[in-house]
């Protein structure tokens, strides 16, 4: 079975390389090849020796991502696209078209453990890790995509399927590859990792004052109810939690995004937005909002649009930032909490 090419960072196509005898030069070719052409065939690489590419071939793959099928919303500004891996395995990459920015939602796992209540993926149970090349090529296939129209992806965010501290190192050394500035050269404040509270990946995150955003899918301000619908709180509680965020805000100085996922007489209500006022006012947090996504497993319904508005101005009134996002691609089972690799 031959290696993924998306798997190397570049001292280590230039160590393979080397190994073929290659000078320093043509990993340059082949980086550049593949994070500043788009290139995803071998073929495509004309300045290389044919007898070169026919040695990187017989040792190495670009990609292991076969796309299966893809959706558009009706408005034409969510894009969901099945993606087969080598092994069987299905995971779903999103691309949210805006009038200034493009945003491609990445998966780093196949499944979830996590087993939020409203989350389509947390009830596939967790599968597997994806390598940091599943999730790299991810990226690039959306690159690629939006290319093809003259379009550039601009954003990256981890809120996909999978939660993303819980592989951590592979998502660590995909943004590191995606980074670099003589390939994809993607800048690490474009990157944005939200996670449902894994406290040592956010001291992780802190620890390497990382540029990269930060997001806390919170979705309830106690830990009775939180316990209930997001069971990890039962691990990693709202206190511990908030410590970790402070230690990030202290020593990184950057924004964290509140996610909430707003569930109509769950936590939609005046008690949970003040309790929530409770617990970050006067930090450096925004709070994004957003009705409740359906899915089949899940009986919850979305929060009437007064009653987020409502919760909104309870949490701007004191000083904090609040948006209600608009809901995408919910026609096609592409919104936040709906992708599951069998909806397509």
């Amino acid at each position: 079975m031959t290696a993924n090419l998306y798997d190397l960072n570049f001292e280590e196509l230039r160590e393979h390389l080397k190994e073929l005898n290659q000078p320093t030069f043509r990993a340059k070719q082949i980086w550049q090849g593949i994070y500043q052409n788009l290139w995803t065939d071998l073929a495509d690489f004309s300045n290389l020796p044919l007898s070169l590419r026919d040695q990187i071939s017989s040792q190495f793959n670009l990609g292991g991502l076969t796309l299966e099928k893809e959706l558009s919303s009706v408005n034409g500004q969510t894009h969901k696209y099945l993606y087969r891996l080598e092994d069987g395995s299905a995971i779903e990459t999103v691309l949210m078209a805006y009038h200034d920015r493009n945003t491609a939602c990445i998966s780093s796992q196949v499944g979830c453990a996590m087993g939020c209540k409203f989350c389509a993926t947390g009830n596939m149970g967790f599968i597997r890790n994806l390598t940091s090349g599943e999730i790299v090529e991810q990226v690039i296939k959306t690159a690629e995509i939006l290319s093809s129209s003259d379009n550039k992806l601009t954003n990256v965010v981890f809120m996909g399927m999978g939660e993303p501290f819980q592989n951590f190192q592979a998502v660590r050394e995909a943004i590191a590859i995606l980074n670099d500035p003589d390939g994809f050269g993607m800048g690490k404040r474009r990157f944005t990792i939200s996670t449902v509270g894994i406290v040592p990946g956010i001291k992780k995150l802190t620890e390497e004052r990382s540029q990269v955003n930060l997001a806390i899918s919170l979705h309830a301000a106690d830990d009775q109810l939180r316990s209930k619908i997001v069971p990890v709180n039962n691990k990693y509680s709202i206190p511990a939690l908030m410590a970790a965020c402070d230690a990030y805000l202290e020593k990184n100085g950057r924004r964290i995004t509140i996610e909430w996922a707003l569930i109509d007489g769950v936590n939609d209500t005046d008690a949970q937005a003040r309790k929530l006022v409770n617990l970050i006012k006067g930090k450096l947090f925004h709070v994004n909002l957003i009705q409740l996504n359906p899915v089949d497993h899940y009986p919850g319904k979305p929060a009437l649009d007064q009653k987020a508005r409502r919760f909104q101005k309870t949490i701007e009134a004191a000083g904090i930032p609040c948006t209600i996002r608009l809901r995408r691609g919910i026609d096609i089972q592409a919104g936040c909490g709906q992708l599951a690799s069998n909806t397509i």
